[in-house]
């Protein structure tokens, strides 16, 4: 029968007056060991062991006073001798011992005080023993019951899936694989933990059944696992009365985990070693939220070398669900507890509506957010209850009473829903939401010092193997049972989506055949919105920002805000989310949580980063845009920017420079071009510098024969060039390839081959400029400060890879450079990749521009910037524009220009990029306002 607290402290006060003389370490140390693993109900012979022979490493011998492997070292001293000497002892023995059998807890001990050290946490406790009662929770590692830190990056969580990853690979290679092996190793993994988690009592009887009942060549592992979990799922009142001894030791499970029938694996001496590995590992620091990513990881050998990157940190969890639900918990909590007037009963009912909320993550892979929220929301009702029991508590602090926790606590796993695609995954997050219930019932029992235990299990999360999207979430959670859905649906871009998912989005968005440009996570928004409809179900989900930036917005959010009625009630600006361990993958992501309009707070929470990997900057505005910014100034908070096909700002038009279609064979390196010229020097003038993004950017040179400029008669007397004419007829007729890698493609949609080999001295898109003209790279690294923008001069000829206009001027440059359309282009403009991409359409044609009768005080800046990038001849744009290599002269320019600049759009200073978007937008609203109240309408036909 597993003890309370309160009775292992009365023991403990027994004990202590028992021993109050006891002084002689030889002749008392056993007795006394043997009585003290009493307290807590221990066998000490069933764990612990006497005078433990080691081999230091200075080749002396050693005894150690008592060992219990993996768990305990004890040295012990007569009454009044020096620890410090005790203390270097330990440590020698420490050392001595092989890595698998090195103690977690070491105890230093006289009889008369005690000295404990946790050597993961290096948390030291010292006590006399008439104190004992007060610090006996310190050794409730002994029964497996210990309170719990958790740590993001604890290396005990890598380190254990590792040890399952060697099992799982060798049961593998011996042919026990898909259905059979995530169910066995399901199983081991729940068995491992409630080994050393006080599930299974005493600790360690899984391992010592593994130890002593099998055979070292592991032939007979595979049927006494068999015969183990026919055990754990059949009731004790149920067993036969001929079951063997130590598998009767076992408890009653339940829950489904051990019901299923799988094939029995069968095993080999290096399978059993790798079974007493994972098995002889410390299983009671594992955090059940983050073991669950690294478990699913053993599955794929290339995702276990970066185990590291596998799981999402709980720092990240929490900051969906804090701003969604439990801050606001939280703060209801404080005001009740200080209250004056019926401030139990109060709390009662707020303990009764935790015990009602309900939770669906639609997404939710090994459940992580299940399992955090599960933890916080156990941990706020621990103290509730303290608060509840406060005097009852202040009484019990002498006495044995205790709390009847079987009917105090209320909140169980079965208000937990998910829905998950993959099986494993699904089976994963159940078992881990059973090992966090058991955890946090072993907070409860060591707050309130009665005993909690919940096994066999009674209730179950309820996680659903299928596809979320396919799926009625209503069929699986009624919306008017649902509190809240949370989660992080996958991030698939729209053109890495199959067939069927982008499908599937087509359907959900409603946005034709062509499905737009939405990433498949914008189809969980746009579900999780129509399912909460009508009964205020707010959700929040972790997603790439690529949902705020770009084509998507116009697309997603007036269907998300206006059609489906809600509202962005908090968001965390683009931030690293990931892990800090090996592999330190990171994708730059957002957090998004929305409630129905009917149902909205009235105060909005936006959190953003200055540094992404850095902490957040609160601010509390009235509305929040879908740009993720401040919308307070914003008639309508939920404006979209749209693509418009000429520019509504007054900036001339911006064009995509010339697309040959030529198959590389008009275009030459600077060789090829010197060799041509030796040949038909009267070519020069037609052979132009031909300039791309990374000839822009990387001060590469290549050419293009601009072969319609040459008149007849003088392409006749140029042999080279009509050879190279003929070579882009037949490349365009198919009849040859292409004359390198990265040309234009004769497939491309919407391009006629036939009718472009008829004229094969044309491009297919020509922009020859004859006058200077403003260059902008098409693309932009999400690394630079600023977009390399430039100047040519004609006879340059610009490539379809960047946009330029003809009719640039000093002014425009300074405002197109500067840190004001910076934040527009990062913040309107898509992505390509993690890079910026520059829209004509979205990002250009809407830049809302400064009064032009105010542009003329730019010339200079513009003209200093120009005079700092001349400054350094032989740097290129990329390495003028690096942040790590922008010249000092040069980055004071570009912050002189972005000063001039923001005061043309108002007088105050801005205090961030952010703050610049939301007024950019206000100006952008206004300035679609007057198109539309100078639109003339339309007038109406009579009727025939």
């Amino acid at each position: 029968m597993r003890l309370s607290f309160n009775e292992v402290r009365a023991r403990a006060a027994r004990f202590a007056k028992d021993y109050a003389d006891a002084t002689y370490e030889k002749g008392e140390t056993q007795t006394f060991y043997n009585d003290f693993f009493q307290i807590f109900g221990v066998q000490r012979r069933s764990v612990a062991r006497y005078e433990e022979h080691v081999k230091k490493l200075n080749n002396k011998t050693g005894f150690i006073d008592l060992f219990w492997p993996r768990v305990l070292l004890v040295e012990q001293k007569s009454a009044g001798r020096d620890l410090l000497k005790a203390e270097v002892q330990a440590g020698e023995y420490f050392d001595a011992i092989k890595e698998a059998d090195r103690p977690r807890f070491q105890l230093l001990c006289d009889f008369q005080t005690f000295q404990l050290l946790d050597r993961d946490t290096r948390e030291t406790s010292s006590f006399t023993l008439s104190d004992l009662p007060k610090y006996v929770e310190k050794f409730g590692f002994i029964m497996g019951m210990e309170k719990r830190s958790f740590k993001d990056q604890d290396p005990v969580n890598i380190k254990a899936a590792e040890l399952v990853g060697r099992l799982h690979d060798s049961l593998e290679a011996s042919g026990y694989k898909g259905h059979q092996l995530e169910v066995f190793l399901t199983r081991i993994v729940f068995c491992l933990f409630a080994d050393d988690t006080g599930i299974f009592e005493p600790r360690d009887i899984f391992l010592d059944f593994l130890e002593s009942r099998t055979k070292e060549d592991g032939s007979d592992i595979g049927p006494l696992l068999a015969q183990l979990f026919d055990v754990l799922d059949t009731p004790e009142d149920k067993r036969q009365t001929t079951l063997d001894e130590d598998l009767a030791r076992f408890p009653y499970v339940n829950g489904g985990l051990f019901s299923a029938t799988i094939r029995t694996p069968a095993f080999n001496a290096e399978m059993r070693q790798r079974l007493l590995d994972a098995g002889q590992f410390n299983w009671s620091g594992i955090s059940p939220s983050i073991f669950g990513s690294l478990f699913q990881s053993v599955m794929d050998k290339q995702e276990r070398r970066e185990a590291g990157a596998h799981y999402t940190t709980e720092k990240n969890i929490l900051k969906v669900i804090g701003p969604l639900f439990l801050d606001e918990l939280r703060v209801e909590f404080e005001g009740l507890k200080a209250r004056k007037t019926n401030r139990v009963k109060l709390l009662q009912a707020f303990h009764d509506r935790l015990s009602k909320l309900t939770f669906l993550d639609p997404a939710c892979g090994c459940g992580n957010f299940l399992i955090i929220t599960y933890r916080e929301l156990r941990l706020l009702e621990i103290e509730v209850l303290r608060e509840i029991h406060r005097d009852d508590l202040a009484r019990m602090k002498g006495g044995a009473t205790e709390l009847p926790l079987q009917s105090l606590l209320k909140i169980d796993v079965d208000q937990f829903h998910g829905i998950e695609f993959s099986e494993f995954p699904a089976r994963i997050a159940e078992t881990a939401m059973w090992m966090m219930d058991h955890i946090m019932n072993t907070q409860a029992s060591l707050e309130f010092g009665a005993a909690f235990l919940r096994i066999p299990l009674r209730k179950s999360p309820a996680i659903t193997h299928g596809d979320a999207l396919e799926l009625d979430w209503q069929a699986l959670l009624p919306a008017e049972r649902c509190s809240y859905i949370i989660g992080n649906p996958p991030f698939v871009g729209a053109k890495y989506q199959s067939e069927f998912q982008r499908a599937q989005v087509r359907r959900i968005a409603g946005l034709g055949k062509s499905g737009g440009t939405l990433d498949y996570v914008a189809a969980w928004f746009l579900k999780a919105a129509r399912y909460g409809q009508g009964h205020k179900v707010p959700f929040a989900f972790v997603s790439t920002n690529s949902i705020t930036q770009g084509e998507q917005v116009a697309q997603l959010w007036p269907t998300l805000l206006d059609r489906n009625g809600m509202e962005i009630a908090f968001a965390h600006q683009t931030f690293a989310w990931g892990s800090e361990a090996r592999g330190k993958a990171a994708v730059h992501v957002i957090v998004t949580g929305l409630e129905p309009r009917n149902a909205t707070r009235p105060v909005k929470r936006l959190f953003s980063y200055p540094d992404i990997k850095g902490e957040p900057i609160e601010t509390q505005p009235k509305a929040i845009s879908p740009y993720l910014t401040d919308a307070s100034a914003l008639a309508n908070p939920h404006v979209v920017v749209r693509e418009e096909s000429r520019p509504i700002n007054g900036l001339p038009r911006l064009v995509i420079g010339s697309k040959p279609i030529d198959g590389g064979h008009f275009i030459f390196s600077p060789e090829e071009r010197d060799a041509f010229l030796a040949s038909e020097p009267q070519a020069a003038p037609y052979l132009r510098p031909y300039i791309g993004s990374r000839e822009f950017l990387n001060g590469r040179l290549r050419y293009i024969l601009c072969a319609s400029q040459i008149p007849p008669q003088e392409l006749r007397a140029m042999p080279l060039a009509r050879a190279a004419v003929a070579r882009v007829r037949d490349y365009r007729l198919g009849n040859i390839p292409a004359k390198g890698k990265g040309t234009d493609s004769i497939k491309a949609p919407g391009i006629s081959s036939l009718a472009l080999a008829e004229t094969p001295t044309a491009f297919h898109v020509t922009v020859l400029p004859d006058t200077p003209f403003l260059v902008l790279p098409r693309v932009s690294s999400e690394k630079r400060e600023y977009a390399a923008i430039g100047l040519m001069d004609p006879p340059a000829v610009p490539s379809d890879a960047v946009t330029i206009s003809t009719g640039a001027t000093p002014e425009m440059f300074a405002v197109l450079t500067s840190a004001m359309h910076m934040a527009w282009l990062r913040s309107i403009g898509g992505r390509l990749k993690s890079d910026y991409r520059y829209s004509i359409g979205l990002v250009y044609n809407t830049f809302p521009m400064p009064p032009a009768k105010d542009l003329a005080a730019l010339a200079p800046h513009a003209q200093a910037i120009l005079d700092a990038r001349a400054k350094h001849p032989d740097a290129t744009l990329a390495d003028l524009y690096d942040p790590d290599l922008m010249p000092a002269d040069l980055r004071r320019a570009h912050h002189a220009n972005d000063r001039a600049v923001d005061r043309l759009y108002r007088r105050a200073a801005f205090a961030s990029e952010s703050d610049r978007v939301a007024h950019l937008l206000g100006m952008y609203e206004q300035q679609v306002a007057g198109m539309l109240a100078t639109q003339k309408p339309k007038r109406l036909r009579k009727p025939s």
